[in-house]
């Protein structure tokens, strides 16, 4: 993945930035592709794990959606390109701003988490003359089995309406002329690396359907079941591309799908987060007492992730990459004024020195769109590696 040549070019380059590898990008989008498309599955891609408009391109280019929590992620999606009838709007917290701009451009629909919201958006619709699509989005109360603040489906998370109100939320709607039900919505969270949670969500999205067939007779033409398929985060280079064909056949084998209804997912970080990386330099060596400390120009204001999370992120010496690892160990930190500016403690690395590259691996999600300028730090620059092996060197310089 990181060549010579690649090294070369970036020793040349200002650090920190992101580096994007657009074969593999590429190649993971065609696997998804592949694999959605033999499971007749909608895929809207959620637009919080990376927003780099080059990446959303190239995903609108495979004929993916759109999958937006909050205003600007939906004008967003519309600047890009992304058709209207393939973006949805989620999010726990609409504000009617956001709630307007949505209905004036006519997008799919809503994915509504409150009843609440359904009421509000009903008043805007009906000012507008308008009839505006919406899904449920439901609380199913199922572990999704990983870190606490990446679980969503709980009865303790602010998501989604907990089952105990689905009927009056049915009723609501009723009684409302200026929305239209078509369809539920899941999400129990991210970053699930287990099939079985999974399963657990098909089997109770069939009861669900079950009864509101029975009691209502509803058949919606639209599932959505969310998104969360997790990442090697431990060893990337042993699964680069995730495994999209084993999750649709789990959900195609387990879903009992309706009459013509239409399933939908919402994928961010097992479509982008594998194929970016955070680049940084060895600012300094220090040693402590009892530690010894790789002190990057890369810190949490650039990938937030293990600071936020305690989250893992491969680390590799790539000036080192052929040497052998000796057994020392680093705690890699970055130049912020925060204890909580480290990437992790004890990090085996080849001999580290200052000047060294530094690749943080599995950063194409959740990396640079939480970028920050906490302590007036400069945002590091997006990469491409289709962009990089073009580039001449002149004197030197990679122009």
């Amino acid at each position: 993945m990181f060549t010579k040549k690649l090294l070369h070019c970036f020793s040349k380059l200002e650090t920190p930035f992101y580096y994007y590898d657009m074969e593999l990008f590429h190649k993971s989008l065609k696997t998804l592709r592949k694999a959605a498309d033999k499971y007749n599955c909608q895929v809207h891609y959620a637009l919080k794990a990376n927003a780099n408009n080059r990446i959303l391109e190239i995903i609108r280019d495979y004929g993916f959606g759109a999958d937006c929590v909050s205003g600007n992620e939906v004008q967003k999606a519309i600047e890009v390109g992304f058709p209207l009838e393939k973006i949805v709007f989620a999010g726990v917290g609409k504000n009617n701003h956001e709630i307007n701009y949505a209905i004036d451009h006519s997008i799919f629909g809503f994915n509504c988490e409150s009843i609440e919201e359904i009421e509000i958006i009903n008043d805007w619709a009906a000012k507008k003359q308008k009839i505006v699509p919406l899904s449920l989005r439901l609380n199913p109360d199922i572990d999704a089995v990983t870190h606490n603040f990446l679980t969503t489906g709980l009865n303790d998370n602010k998501f989604g309406i907990p089952l105990f109100y689905l009927e009056e939320a049915i009723e609501k709607l009723n009684q409302l002329n200026n929305v239209t039900l078509i369809g539920l919505h899941f999400h129990i969270g991210s970053q699930i690396t287990s099939m079985e949670p999974y399963i657990m969500l098909c089997k109770r999205v069939n009861a669900i359907q079950d009864e509101i067939h029975e009691k209502y007779g509803l058949e919606l033409p639209h599932i959505n079941l969310g998104g969360g398929l997790g990442i090697n985060y431990q060893d990337p280079n042993q699964e680069l591309i995730p495994d999209f064909e084993k999750y649709f056949a789990t959900i195609h084998q387990h879903l009992k799908v309706r009459n013509k209804q239409q399933v939908h997912f919402e994928l961010g970080r097992s479509v982008v987060g594998q194929f970016g990386s955070l680049i940084s330099r060895v600012l300094y060596i220090k040693k402590g007492i009892n530690r010894q400390f790789a002190i990057l120009d890369a810190g949490m204001s650039d990938l937030i992730r293990p600071a936020l999370y305690g989250s893992y992120h491969k680390i590799e010496n790539l000036s080192k990459q052929n040497k052998a690892i000796e057994g020392i160990k680093y705690d890699v930190v970055g130049p912020l004024c925060e204890t909580s500016d480290s990437f992790n403690r004890d990090v085996e690395l080849p001999l580290t020195e200052r000047d060294d590259i530094i690749a943080i691996r599995s950063a194409g999600a959740y990396g640079e769109i939480m970028v920050s300028q906490y302590n007036l730090r400069n945002k590091p620059v997006a990469v491409y590696s289709d962009e990089l092996i073009k580039k001449k060197e002149i004197n030197g310089s990679v122009i």
